[in-house]
């Protein structure tokens, strides 16, 4: 049985490169650099490889970059675009496997077991990938490796070194002791990135042989662990700053400190843990587009659209035996960025008349931008549905008595409801398979359930309309009805009692409201007209008691 092997391709410009191919620039020397809408400013999510050369890096903000590089170009990013060009790039590397997985937003992990012979080798494999990406415009990093992680951290951290980072602190008022320190000592303390021995070298190859995982993952950072920020800086605090120094620790003091996460992500690197990789699933979108000639920005101009749409959406739906429960609304800007409404329908359906009013409510969250020169309309949830069925005595008895369009308007108005609040909010109640009070209903989200059909069981001792937690009740604490109490800071005398009715817990289940044991309940009259449900409990210690628990108004 071969050794299982995986291999790691990283697109660290995918944004930047991605934008250059559609945009057709003539002139890839010019920088390029894509940004990112944090709410506050614009920072630079990608950048293309000459923009790196003049000094720009990702994070950075737009006007900082400005002032570094006058001539930069930019585009805002699209992650939609970037999330369909990911999967674009995983059918295309279903060549060199049949099992591949994307890791947004720029990467794939692929399972290359008893594949690489096909292409000459690992080396061969790696050096074909990289021309046809190069062939493409594509930048590419791979690493390969007896577990996802280890082929993760060589693909981002091999055959690079991490220089020295200054502090930015001026040392010019300390002691010359300490200036041909402080840099050394402050950079790493506060977070900075971790200091590599002149000595010590960082590995130049890519691929990790059978069985040197360790070897191979001891010289790199613990940054390749796919580790939280808050961790590596405390593991950079603590002078723990390459994966070799964590390998040697006991794994109960690294849990104990710095969480169970660090401890996994370090057994999966070193294949003590799995790590499976998880191919996407088949492409079976069910969508239909328009692409426009001039851009355009009103409602009745989209709703125009969506008649021409919808029609072609249904229709491939129904060629399928499908009905959609949720349909997607692209809206494609001409200045390359995207806007998406999405509706729900409480029962699936291909009915146009039934998707045109949800989306034209949803409209108004579409912002036009610079126009609009295309929309997508998908159908992104979809269930099987047949166009005759065969009805059994409980749809017989609800079309001779004309309540299936009863039930169908009241479908309609959940998802009118539903696009508005949105469908989890809209619930119904059904009946509760238990004696205890509280669990006799339970609450189901209305569009994915149906109507109760038949009577509401009802329990031998009516129930309150209104039931809520217990509260203490002060009176004495004995089984016998009290002719006094106080509940809630005022006194009650008791005029007339129902009762008791004797409710055992669960035993099967451990509740915390019912661990005061069986109890004994009563309906019982006030003089003030109230009528309350009490009961007493005959649980030990502090549990045993009076309490009540509804009102019956």
């Amino acid at each position: 049985m071969s050794r299982k092997r995986a291999l790691s391709l990283w697109f660290p410009r995918l944004g930047a490169e991605r934008l250059l191919r559609a945009l057709r620039v003539p002139d890839w020397s010019v920088p390029f650099a894509v940004l990112r809408d944090t709410g506050q400013m614009q920072v630079i999510a990608a950048l293309s490889q000459a923009a790196s050369a003049a000094g720009l890096r990702p994070g950075q903000p737009l006007r900082d970059a400005m002032a570094v590089c006058p001539g930069l170009m930019t585009r805002l990013q699209n992650p939609q675009a970037e999330a369909a060009f990911l999967a674009t790039l995983r059918r295309w590397a279903t060549q060199f496997s049949p099992w591949v997985a994307e890791q947004p937003p720029d990467a794939l992990m692929l399972d290359i077991t008893g594949c690489a012979h096909l292409f000459g080798g690992e080396e061969a494999l790696i050096d074909r990938i990289g021309a046809d990406c190069a062939r493409h415009g594509l930048s590419v990093q791979c690493g390969i490796a007896d577990t996802p992680g280890a082929a993760w951290a060589l693909a981002r951290f091999a055959g690079g070194a991490a220089g020295h980072t200054r502090s930015g602190d001026a040392i010019d008022q300390e002691a010359r002791a300490t200036r041909s320190r402080a840099i050394k000592r402050r950079h790493w303390e506060r977070g900075g990135a971790t200091p590599i021995r002149d000595h010590v070298q960082a590995p130049r190859h890519r691929i990790a042989a059978p069985g040197q995982t360790r070897t191979v993952l001891d010289p790199l950072p613990v940054t390749a662990l796919r580790l939280e920020a808050e961790t590596i800086e405390k593991l950079s605090r603590l002078g723990l700053r390459r994966i070799g120094d964590l390998a040697g620790q006991p794994r109960a003091a690294l849990a104990r400190r710095f969480g169970i996460g660090l401890v996994q992500r370090l057994d999966q690197a070193l294949g003590s843990a799995p790590e499976p990789i998880s191919p996407a699933r088949a492409d079976t979108a069910l969508a239909t587009r328009l692409t426009l000639p001039e851009p355009i920005g009103l409602q009745g101009d989209i709703l125009a659209a969506l008649d021409r749409l919808i029609p072609r959406l249904c229709t491939l739906l129904r060629d399928r035996g499908l009905g959609a429960r949720a349909v997607r609304l692209q809206a494609f800007r001409a200045d390359g960025t995207m806007g998406a409404v999405t509706v729900g329908l409480a029962r699936p359906t291909r009915e146009a008349d039934r998707i045109r009013p949800l989306l034209a409510m949803k409209l108004d969250e579409i912002d036009a931008g610079f126009g609009i020169d295309m929309l997508r309309l998908e159908a992104v949830q979809t269930e099987p549905l047949h166009d005759t069925t065969h009805s059994g005595h409980a749809e017989a008895a609800l079309a001779a008595q004309g309540r299936m369009g009863q039930q169908t308007a009241m479908e309609d108005l959940i998802a009118r409801l539903g696009a508005r609040i949105g469908l989890e909010a809209i619930t119904r109640r059904h009946p509760g398979d238990s004696h205890i009070p509280e669990k006799g209903a339970q609450v189901l989200a209305a569009a994915w359930s149906a109507p109760h059909d038949g009577p509401w069981p009802h329990p031998p001792v009516p129930r309150p309309a209104l039931i809520w937690r217990p509260e203490p009740v002060h009176a004495p604490d004995r089984p016998r009805l009290p002719r006094q109490f106080r509940w809630r800071g005022r006194d009650f005398a008791v005029t007339h009692a129902t009762g008791p009715e004797r409710i055992a817990p669960e035993w099967w289940l451990d509740d915390p409201d019912w661990r005061s044991g069986t109890r004994d309940y009563w309906v019982v009259t006030t003089d003030s007209g109230a009528r309350l449900w009490l009961f007493f409990a005959h649980g030990a210690d502090l549990s045993a008691g009076w309490f009540c628990q509804g009102n019956f108004g």
